[in-house]
């Protein structure tokens, strides 16, 4: 698997969040507007290795699936002892899903968050086995490791800090200095973070921290179909229904019984959950967030005994590898015609070379002395295409944040072109001259269109935001 992995990684091309934060590799710092700095290091590394390509780009994504697919199945062993096989059972749900299937070969915040995360389930596993208070000091590393890959790492350090609160048998850490050393630990590993948040008006935290709290009732049944609905085709449908039934007798259980860790995968599952339940009362849920759920919910599905169940994991295996091996030969060969609002991998990876080549093309008979993009992703993606002779320009005052040469200095007064996404807007006539009609554009693979564009040819006025992108 991890070998077919490598191949999709190395045959398909860059979506744009990952052409962003391949930018952000470029410029390393210890914070970026969106979110934690860990997969620009993870970037960073990989194009060394690899080479500044798609392979390079995620070129640890499908090693840290399989290295933490073997940290589960280990965890496995160790919560459940009596139960041999958990853990082959426990790594074949993992790997089964879809968004673990599709988050190994695509390179994002939550490629280290779900590795470092499952380090963490490792480390309390052995914890669990052992006795040996060493390794808290590799939980706390790993948690905080997690929220230097996404802020949602935090989920971690809490759901374990209320398992010692409410397991009598985790209790009596409390007394002891090890937990408090590992949470030591996970803090000087995310002070970095704080720093550079401290530095710059906490941008970071604002607007990832705005999202809490939000209510929008009259929107909340759409939004919570949006969530469950995503997460049964995530998971794919009978790997929900294992995990589902798991999760629920497992906190059954451990409310019965008071099982260390059955309270433990207990909450590492349920406090995510009821966190993304929460949001969805005033937002719309992405459906790659609650991915931090997905392996403590597999060693619950794992562990479920009995009929139906154990006659359910070679089917849900065999149906989500059967969804993912669909989605790998989309993205790959495309053999079917599907439009952008059922193909995924049309619509973020299609035709961003054919793109690049016509927008080069045609900077370079205009003599444009820049391309400028305002949104962030498709600007990504020409800078690391570099199909033109001009820099690129990130038009959008999120690119302040990061160490980059201003754009004013080097375009203001000078003609260049202008791409804009069809449908959103036309250019501002603060910032941009526009000096004749828009020629149309069209993003598409195998003639099936992703998405439309507009290129102005325009002269830059003197206060225009934004930067000039890094080309590779």
């Amino acid at each position: 698997m991890t070998l077919v992995r490598f191949g999709v990684a190395a045959g398909t091309p860059l979506a744009p969040d990952e052409a962003y934060y391949w930018v952000w590799s470029r410029v390393l710092q210890p914070g970026y507007l969106d979110d934690s700095p860990m997969v620009a290091l993870w970037i960073r590394v990989g194009t060394l290795l690899a080479g500044a390509s798609p392979l390079g780009v995620r070129l640890l994504g499908p090693v840290a699936a399989a290295a933490g697919s073997f940290l589960i199945y280990r965890a496995a062993g160790d919560f459940f002892p009596e139960r041999p096989g958990t853990g082959l059972t426990a790594a074949g749900l993992l790997n089964a899903t879809l968004l673990f299937g599709v988050g190994s070969v695509i390179m994002t915040p939550d490629t280290p968050l779900l590795f470092f995360w499952g380090l963490g389930l490792f480390a309390l596993a052995r914890l669990a086995a052992s006795g040996d208070g060493r390794w808290w000091l590799l939980a706390g590393l790993a948690g905080g490791l997690a929220l230097d890959s996404k802020y949602t790492g935090l989920l971690f350090l809490a759901a374990v800090g209320l398992w010692l609160l409410a397991s009598r048998d985790a209790r009596r850490w409390l007394g002891r200095p090890e937990p408090w050393l590992g949470l030591g630990l996970a803090f000087l590993v995310f002070l970095p973070v704080v720093v550079w948040n401290g530095l710059n008006h906490w941008a970071s935290f604002a607007k990832q921290g705005g999202r809490v709290g939000a209510w929008h009732p009259a929107e909340a049944v759409r939004f919570q179909a949006e969530l469950w609905g995503g997460q049964v085709g995530l998971f794919t449908p009978l790997v929900f229904l294992l995990v589902a039934a798991g999760s629920w007798r497992m906190a059954a259980r451990a409310l019965r019984e008071g099982a260390p860790a059955g309270i433990l995968l207990s909450l590492l599952t349920l406090l995510p959950a009821a966190v993304f339940v929460q949001h969805a009362f005033g937002g719309r849920v992405q459906g790659n967030w609650p991915a931090v759920l997905y392996p403590s919910a597999v060693l619950a599905g794992a562990w479920l005994a009995g009929r139906p169940w154990e006659g359910l994991r070679v089917p849900a295996m065999a149906l989500g590898l059967a969804i993912s091996g669909f989605v790998y030969l989309q993205a790959l060969a495309a053999p079917f015609p599907l439009p952008p609002g059922l193909d995924p991998s049309l619509r973020e990876l299609g035709g961003w070379s054919a793109l690049a080549t016509r927008v080069g093309a045609l900077g370079r008979e205009d003599g444009a002395q820049f391309l400028a993009v305002h949104d962030y992703g498709t600007a990504a993606e020409m800078a690391f295409l570099g199909r033109g002779p001009q820099p690129v320009v990130g038009a959008a005052r999120r690119w302040r944040f990061f160490r980059l040469p201003a754009a004013a200095p080097v375009i203001g007064g000078r003609s260049g072109l202008l791409l804009l996404r069809r449908g959103r807007g036309s250019p501002d006539a603060r910032l941009w001259g526009v000096l004749a009609p828009p020629i149309a554009l069209v993003r598409a693979r195998r003639g099936v269109a992703a998405e439309a564009y507009l290129l102005y040819r325009v002269r830059a006025r003197r206060g225009v935001p934004g930067v000039i992108l890094p080309g590779r």
